[in-house]
């Protein structure tokens, strides 16, 4: 038996390609709107940080006496690739200063960070390590670092023999899948054989996420007596399987298990294993937003229950990895701009100096308060701050967007230029530069401008959402496009041409269980934004703790049955600005009728929506939803009413 095969993988000796490469970062920049949010990052919270959080600030990473886990690199990793994207001189020195202590300060023996000396889980404790590696591979990537492929194979020796003495275990054991993710991106710039089996070994040793995604073994919300009760009775080892893979950031990252592996055992059933783990996950503990529920395990459907902000990075980092490995399958790009376009930008300030610890689907009031419906969430998880109830999302949540951003486009294998979402950015490969501009999502059409000369072909992804789509090419006809397609444009790039891509949207309302619905137009979640007001309740601003409180009612249905409802919906459309995800600055507006109903609080949340269609005698009334990422406080789920002369 081989070595391979003893650890549990196939004999492999080389990875298959995958279908897209990310460019090489700073290839693509952030333009228009999505670069004015990446450049309030590099101006707030995340460009900050290591100026006054001690965690960072002070980080064992780099010689200081405060937390030496994982905080200073999630950090690391966020702020490499919001330096480059943006170009940034000031956010690279601090990105460079970091690189170069870690590199200077690697063990002989190839380890990485800090290290008592002692014969402990923490002295050997795979999981942070993975994330600087990370960070070190999105630095390579930008500047060809010559000492980062060496440094960090010569930790990946290490690490094969560690996990001999000290196999994979507590959060490392159900975050391998990052594990192979970082070897087979040191592999793909290497070809070096002998990473394979390190691979397998860490496979070998992790949680079985095949087996979660064959049949989810969480299907209700895990109640906090269970957690407790798990600590209680395992005091030395509480943290075993069952609290690790009912964790919702865990889960996300498990998600990345498919399209890692499928590398190695070519089962061509493993994306339909991914799309089944999401279903299930929708089927189960699906939020409005694309999310699932974990506040901050698993926590079933109810719109109050909250999801940790970690979870909405990482989800969107394992798609992007399986778009990487498969290409512009239609599903996961979907879920891919869902994610980004409305979990994103809500469970942060407007002003990227805050961030909430969960977000909710339904969420009327942002408050401290000890009778709270989470699974084990403290009092103060869903308020406005630095670091409310856990520090983990203060560093972790900055990789969001530039993530994103680097995945806007990406390289075929015949040299094709594929575009997996339409956010304004700008491109320029050498031979060929494209300039994405428009509104998107916000507007329907999207402006590509591209010079030449080049014959490389433009894949472009046609959103499943967009009936009637059209492209023109220099003004000329416009040619009807498929819906889930991907649409190649091949010729010779001489000088500049313009592309006028078409994207018409439908609204629907989505039936959210027998109690409510849900608004969409294409990629954007709508909501009910209620009238707030903020409250400050301690910290120092600009990164002060903030509860936000309505003032207005919040309790209404709407007159929107189930399925198409473009004919009951007026949609206003503005180009948006600089900042658009706001309450004030939501580009796209869509006007219905509603009625108040008899809905209160539980638990410190909204209550479950009445159940539609909900009957009210209140007097109709204008409303306005606004995109699900541009709200504070909002209703997603809404009970429903029948319109007016409708047969539903």
């Amino acid at each position: 038996m081989t070595r391979e095969e003893q650890a549990g993988g196939p004999a492999v000796t080389s990875l298959p390609p995958v279908a897209l490469r990310p460019l090489r970062l700073g290839t693509l920049r952030p333009a228009g709107w999505l670069r004015a949010r990446m450049r309030q990052q590099a101006e707030g919270m995340a460009g900050r940080l290591d100026e006054f959080w001690p965690d960072v600030a002070r980080s064992g990473w780099i010689g200081g006496d405060a937390e030496g886990w994982e905080r200073g690199p999630y950090w690391l990793d966020g702020v490499t690739g919001i330096a480059y994207l943006l170009d940034d001189d000031r956010l690279k020195r601090k990105v460079e200063r970091w690189v170069d202590y870690l590199l200077d300060h690697q063990h002989p023996d190839g380890w990485f960070g800090p290290r008592t000396g002692e014969a402990t889980y923490a002295d050997h404790d795979v999981w942070p390590r993975i994330v600087v590696v990370k960070a070190l591979l999105q630095h390579h990537s930008a500047t060809s670092d010559p000492r980062v492929v060496p440094a960090c194979l010569r930790f990946l020796r290490c690490l094969d023999t560690v996990l001999d003495e000290w196999p994979l275990r507590e959060w490392a054991r159900s975050r391998w899948t990052d594990a192979v993710w970082v070897i087979n991106q040191l592999h793909d710039l290497t070809g070096e054989a002998w990473l394979l089996p390190v691979a397998a070994k860490c496979r070998e040793q992790g949680y079985d996420w095949f087996a979660f995604a064959d049949d989810l073994p969480y299907r209700e919300k895990v109640p906090e007596a269970t957690l407790l009760a798990l600590q209680a009775a395992n005091a030395g080892d509480w943290m075993n399987d069952e609290y690790l893979a009912s964790h919702g950031v865990n889960v996300a990252m498990g998600l990345k298990a498919m399209p890692v592996w499928s590398r190695y055992d070519g089962e061509p059933d493993q994306l339909d294993r991914l799309l089944r783990m999401i279903a299930a996950l929708d089927e189960y503990h699906g939020q409005a937003s694309g999310l699932y529920s974990c506040d901050e395990h698993l926590a079933g459907r109810h719109p109050s229950q909250g999801t940790e902000t970690c979870t909405v990075v990482e989800y969107l980092a394992s798609l992007e990895v399986a778009l990487e490995n498969w290409g512009p399958v239609e599903p996961l790009a979907a879920r891919l701009e869902k994610l980004a376009f409305n979990a994103l930008p809500a469970g942060v300030g407007p002003d990227e100096w805050t961030h909430q610890y969960v977000q909710q689907a339904n969420q009327v009031i942002c408050h401290v308060t000890e009778d709270r419906v989470y699974t084990n969430n403290d009092p103060d998880a869903n308020v406005f701050g630095l670091e409310p109830h856990f520090g983990c999302c203060t560093a972790n949540r900055h990789q969001g967007w530039p993530r994103y951003t680097a995945h806007l486009w990406m390289e075929a294998a015949d040299g094709g230029l594929t575009a997996l979402s339409y956010a304004p950015c700008v491109l320029e490969t050498g031979d060929l530069r494209v300039e994405v501009g428009g509104g998107y999502p916000f507007t329907d059409e999207v402006e590509l401008r591209v010079t030449g000369p080049s014959s490389r072909p433009l894949q472009l992804r046609i959103p499943g959402w967009a009936t009637g789509a059209t492209l023109t090419v220099d003004g000329g006809p416009a040619d009807p496009l498929v819906p889930g397609d991907v649409h190649v444009v091949r010729r010779e790039w001489s000088g500049e041409h313009l592309l006028r891509l078409r994207l018409p949207a439908r609204v629907r309302a989505v039936p959210r269980g027998q109690s409510a619905v849900s608004v969409e137009r294409g990629p954007l979640v709508f909501a009910l934004p209620v009238p707030e007001q903020w409250r400050k309740i301690g910290g120092e601003e600009p990164h002060a703790t903030w509860e936000v409180h309505p003032t207005g009612p919040w309790n209404y249905s709407v007159a929107l049955p189930p399925g198409d409802v473009t004919e009951y919906v007026r949609v206003e459309q503005t180009p948006p600005d600089d900042l658009p995800y706001s309450p004030a600055t939501a580009p796209t507006r869509l006007h219905v009728t509603g009625r108040r109903v008899e809905w209160g609080l539980e638990h410190g949340a909204a209550a479950a929506p009445p159940t539609g269609p909900a009957d009210s005698s209140a007097d109709v009334e204008n409303l306005v939803l606004i995109p699900y990422g541009c709200t504070n406080l909002r209703v997603t789920e809404l009970p429903w009413t029948t319109p007016p002369g409708s047969q539903a």
